[in-house]
């Protein structure tokens, strides 16, 4: 039996070290692994595009870096704060919030109970939409956004908990085409002032504009460059046999059937 996996929580910033590292790293639920030999080693400022099929162990990985589920074999060590994001679709408030509210709510975890948030959590928190570019939208109703502004401000959200480490599940889902291009940009601008940034995705070519990609199913099929790992054995077996096409390879298969969401914005690709 294997022995019992462990998260090494985080150091304090400024070490040097990666942000975060798998080694054999096995996750589950009751016993049961989800998902197998996980082997990566995230650095500061890197864009990761997470692929996979739904159930191959995406949403579970998530959830052992934000430190939710005790791996269970292998070690799991995260150097830096970690948040996550929700898709902006699942995230429509009905009741009353503005912009700053829902910002604000990433400054929570930082102070003791009793303590409501004050004036330093309220310049934490327009800085953080300031950085996603919905400053001057603060005192707006969250509910009636549009998906791609109501994502930047769950994103302003994860930058107020003042995490280093961002996860993104599925965020380009239900964006048009202007609002996946300024999210491109964002995380793009994230990784560039040193935050790292994993991307839970099914939009292959996207990945191509990413430092790295790890595929997920169940088991971990590839983690490196995307240019070098994405050929089509490593596709195949990370959507269990479904054709998809290959970046800079047209005509060599296809999407996978009800995965891809269409964003219609090409990358130059």
């Amino acid at each position: 039996m294997n022995p019992p996996g462990k998260t090494i929580p985080p150091s304090g910033p400024g070490l040097g070290g990666p942000v975060a590292m798998a080694r054999d790293l096995a996750i589950g639920y009751d016993g049961a692994p989800v998902l197998t030999g996980v082997e990566f080693e995230l650095e500061a400022g890197m864009t990761v595009g997470v692929l996979g099929p739904n159930g191959g162990g995406k949403t579970t990985l998530f959830r052992a870096l934000l430190g939710t589920l005790e791996p269970a074999a292998g070690a799991l060590v995260i150097g830096v704060s970690c948040s996550t994001v929700p898709q902006s679709d699942r995230s429509r408030l009905d009741y009353p919030v503005t912009c700053l509210d829902v910002a604000r709510m990433g400054t929570l975890a930082g102070l003791p109970w009793w303590r409501r948030p004050g004036r330093r959590e309220r310049e934490i928190s327009l800085e953080a939409l300031g950085m996603v570019g919905m400053r001057e939208l603060a005192d707006s109703s969250f509910g009636e956004l549009s998906g791609g502004q109501r994502q930047r401000v769950l994103i302003a959200r994860a930058l107020s908990a003042e995490a280093d480490l961002l996860l993104l599940d599925e965020p380009y889902s239900g964006l048009d085409s202007p609002s996946a291009e300024r999210l491109d940009r964002l995380i793009l601008d994230l990784a560039a002032e040193g935050k790292s940034v994993m991307i839970a995705t099914h939009d292959v070519d996207q990945t191509m504009d990413w430092d790295r990609v790890l595929c997920l199913n169940r088991e971990q099929i590839a983690w490196g460059p995307p240019a070098e790992v994405l050929d089509r054995k490593v596709l195949e077996r990370t959507y269990g046999g479904q054709i998809v096409e290959i970046p800079g390879h047209p005509g060599e298969g296809v999407l996978p059937p009800h995965h891809h969401h269409d964003h219609g914005h090409g990358h130059g690709h």
